[in-house]
């Protein structure tokens, strides 16, 4: 998933419905950004600090494994419903980010864990968006907070999932000649993700339709 202010990486936008971008924020060295795309209105929800651990499991069997470099981090302020169901968006909802995060620092576009998280047009957009990564020989670096999430579950096997982004201490690293591009936080560095997802027959959520907006109102701190 990606980060803030434009950098090499940020010119590139993804397919409409994936709608990712790469780009950096921060203050001075080379980590990618990610969103663009406007997106149906969200009402934003109270949220609770939970730090999310750099390495993350699954105890449930089949599920991939995601453990991430110690210079990546992440805060999920997502609220604990006290629902069954939108729990469980919430928590696939923070695999499937850190999923992607990991398959651009394998450098691999079709990595298995994010693809466990991914299907259709989401998976199309979000290979394409892993495959510009690549080319480039940079990936993300940094810290990541997530917040004001809205889940809505219509059905027994559809959900959506609307949230922000902060990306203002994220940043892209390019790995030859190893250099972190740091840049100034602006009003881009924070990112309205609207994720549309189906429960499939693992029972996990996958996101199927991802729109974002770099520099919501929404989001702005």
């Amino acid at each position: 998933m990606n980060r803030r202010r434009p950098t090499l990486l940020a010119a590139l936008t993804l397919t409409a419905t994936a709608a990712l971008t790469l780009s950096a924020c921060g203050s001075d060295d080379d980590s990618p950004a990610k969103g663009e795309d406007k997106i149906a209105g969200a009402d934003t929800g109270s949220s609770t600090p939970s730090a999310s651990p750099t390495a993350s499991e699954s105890s449930e069997p089949g599920r991939p494994k995601i453990e991430l470099p110690d210079d990546l981090s992440y805060t999920f302020d997502w609220p604990k419903t006290g629902d069954k169901e939108k729990d469980a968006v919430l928590a696939d909802g923070e695999q499937s980010i850190k999923a992607v995060d990991l398959a651009i620092v394998n450098q691999d576009p079709l990595d298995k864990a994010y693809l466990y998280y991914y299907e259709g047009e989401a998976a199309a957009g979000t290979q394409e968006f892993i495959q510009a990564y690549v080319k480039e020989n940079a990936r993300v670096t940094g810290a990541y907070r997530f917040y004001d999430a809205v889940v809505n579950v219509r059905e027994a096997d559809s959900a959506s999932l609307v949230y922000c982004e902060d990306q203002g201490e994220a940043y892209d690293m390019y790995l030859k000649p190893k250099k972190v591009n740091k840049t100034p936080v602006t009003k881009n560095s924070y990112v309205l993700y609207n994720t549309q997802l189906t429960k499939n027959d693992k029972g996990v959520w996958v996101v199927q339709k991802m729109l974002s907006q770099r520099g919501s109102d929404k989001c702005q701190p």
